[in-house]
C-alpha cells in the first residue's frame, strides 16, 4: 500500500504513482514537470495553491491505492 503524507515530495508522488498527475493538474499545480514543484512537499503545494491538504491527500491516496485492472 502507498502512503503519501503532506510531507512526500510531489517528485516522489509522480514516481510512485503517476496516475495522480491528473489530481494535482486540476487543482491548479500545471507546472509539475518543473523542478520547483517537483521538489516541493504535497503540504507546501496546497499552500501556495489555497488547497485543502487533507482532502487533496484523500483523493491522492484512494488514486495511488486503486486496483489495476
Amino acid at each position: 500500500m502507498i502512503e503519501i503524507t503532506k510531507d512526500t515530495i510531489i517528485g516522489e508522488v509522480l514516481d510512485i504513482a503517476p496516475q495522480t498527475a491528473p489530481i494535482f493538474l486540476s487543482i491548479g499545480m500545471h507546472c509539475l514537470g518543473c523542478m520547483a514543484s517537483r521538489g516541493e512537499t504535497v503540504e507546501e503545494a496546497c499552500a501556495v495553491h489555497g488547497v485543502d491538504v487533507d482532502k487533496l491527500l484523500a483523493l491522492v491516496n484512494e488514486e495511488a491505492n486503486k486496483e489495476v485492472k
